[in-house]
């Protein structure tokens, strides 16, 4: 029986060296492949340039979804009202059934400025059966905002914070570049060390599937939006069907961009350095629950796309620095995949203003993203995707 075994053993080391060697292969090629030929999404630096001046000031209306935002809806508003734009610019704050005074925080916060009369706040029940709870909000604020008229619907969410020419900057995107909507990454709240651990990633993971220079080319299908931060030109909304057209989706803000864009519009995908979010992530579960609310949806319920995507990530980002341990000449492979894939997230690491030293973590934080990718699927097949304050935002799970 022992002598079996060693007779197993040649052609079991030859499996295992072939397998290490088409991996590593593989993976190298990826890394090349991303590097070089999609879009230059990791190139962070060049997506928070900053757009200055606009040809003209046209009317903006902002619409700020809020549910139990009391913390945070103040810093909000006020950064939307001193707001250094020379045009019309007018806030309603749709109270989402909040169990906190989210809308009396909201009040006070413009009466501070002497600026009560260019805000509104709305309110919106429960959403309807094929509703998700923030596009029925949505919709809810704009049929009570008539009849204020705007040229532009400026969509963010109560825990963005606006820097002064954030609304004139994205004007004059629009204006700059022909486009329909215009949406910026606003930079994510990075001061605890789950969030200095995770967040770089999630902002290079975002760009790597949706990468700007895909999103803003016509002749391409990607398309993709950051919801914390969306102006879009009212006949382009209209022209879709209002917010109607994606009152299931939870994925909002990118579906609202698939929608634009398969209309005939233009959609631009960028970033600011300077906006940005006070939402708190302060450890791993934190974190975790933010990826797993959607990863799955992402993935559009798919198990094939989900083992896909396993598979994907398992030989791009987890298997480089495995195969410095193969004790096989992909070695040098797992060497090279790695290398490409610590240069390419140094951007990242560089707006955050943390160590270059962090970009070796990749690996680990992409097992992070997987494993919450698989959790996202659980609680989707347990009936409990899509939870956000309380409420399960999947309409396919509400209806059950």
């Amino acid at each position: 029986m022992q002598r079996a075994a060693l007779d197993q053993m040649p052609a079991f080391a030859y499996s295992f060296r072939m397998l290490a060697e088409f991996v590593g292969l593989a993976s190298v090629a990826s890394w090349i492949d991303l590097a070089l030929f999609r879009g230059h999404f990791w190139r962070i630096d060049e997506a928070f340039r900053e757009h200055v001046g606009c040809d003209s000031a046209p009317d903006v209306l902002v619409l700020i979804p809020a549910r139990d935002e009391a913390s945070c809806i103040a810093n909000a508003v006020t950064s939307l009202l001193t707001q250094e734009y020379p045009g019309s610019l007018r806030i309603v704050v749709i109270d989402d059934n909040s169990s906190d005074s989210t809308a009396e925080v909201a009040r006070n916060a413009a009466d501070a400025l002497h600026a009560g009369e260019r805000l509104r706040v709305a309110s919106a029940n429960a959403p309807p059966l094929g509703w998700t709870g923030k596009v029925w909000a949505l919709a809810e604020g704009l049929r009570q905002a008539e009849p204020i008229a705007a040229d532009y619907l400026l969509l963010t969410d109560a825990d963005i914070v606006h820097a002064p020419g954030t609304v004139g900057d994205l004007v004059a995107r629009v204006q700059s570049g022909n486009f329909d909507l215009v949406s910026l990454m606003v930079k994510l709240r990075c001061k605890s060390a789950a969030e200095r651990a995770f967040i770089p990633a999630f902002l290079f993971f975002f760009f790597m599937l949706y990468p700007p220079a895909w999103v803003a080319d016509t002749r391409r299908r990607t398309a993709a939006a950051a919801g914390g931060c969306m102006l879009i030109r009212t006949p382009a909304l209209d022209g879709i069907g209002g917010i109607a057209s994606i009152r299931g989706e939870l994925i909002d803000d990118c579906a609202l961009a698939k929608r634009v864009k398969e209309n005939g519009g233009r959609v631009f995908l960028g970033a600011s350095s300077h906006t940005h979010s006070v939402r708190a992530y302060q450890d791993m579960s934190h974190v975790e629950q933010m990826i797993s609310r959607t990863a799955f949806t992402q993935l559009r319920y798919s198990v094939a796309l989900l083992i896909g995507t396993l598979l994907a990530m398992t030989v791009v980002f987890i298997a480089p620095p495995l195969l410095l341990f193969s004790g096989t000449s992909a070695f040098w492979m797992g060497a090279v995949a790695w290398l490409l894939m610590s240069v390419c997230y140094l951007p990242a690491l560089r707006l955050y203003k943390l160590s270059p030293l962090r970009a070796v973590t990749l690996p680990a934080l992409s097992l992070f993203y997987l494993g919450a990718t698989l959790h996202s699927a659980l609680l989707h097949w347990r009936g409990q995707g899509g939870v956000w304050k309380g409420r399960v935002q999947d309409p396919s799970l509400r209806d059950l």
